[in-house]
């Protein structure tokens, strides 16, 4: 068993652990929700969300873009909370 491959499954897993527990898809991780959630808004996460705003800054000074180069496509879409708009629009009449 490599060690090294170990650790980074475990990290991951609690990463996505606190993305369920947050309300988010328990298979996304927090970097990817707040991508999404960066490019929803236009490149900019809103006030409405400091915790979210200061962890993105801080992740941006760790490895720079990293919430956006961090979002999984396959992802997020059973979260209870940002859900994607997945689903088009029924047309009335």
């Amino acid at each position: 068993m490599k060690i090294g491959r170990w650790v980074m499954n475990a990290l991951i897993s609690i990463d996505q652990l606190g993305n369920s527990l947050l309300g988010g898809d328990p298979d996304e991780t927090i970097s990817s929700r707040l991508g999404r959630i960066k490019v929803k808004w236009g490149g900019k996460i809103p006030w409405t969300r400091p915790v979210a705003r200061i962890t993105d800054w801080l992740l941006d000074k760790i490895d720079k873009n990293h919430s956006v180069d961090a979002i999984e496509g396959d992802e997020g879409k059973d979260g209870l909370i940002d859900m994607p708009r997945l689903r088009k629009k029924k047309k009335v009449g």
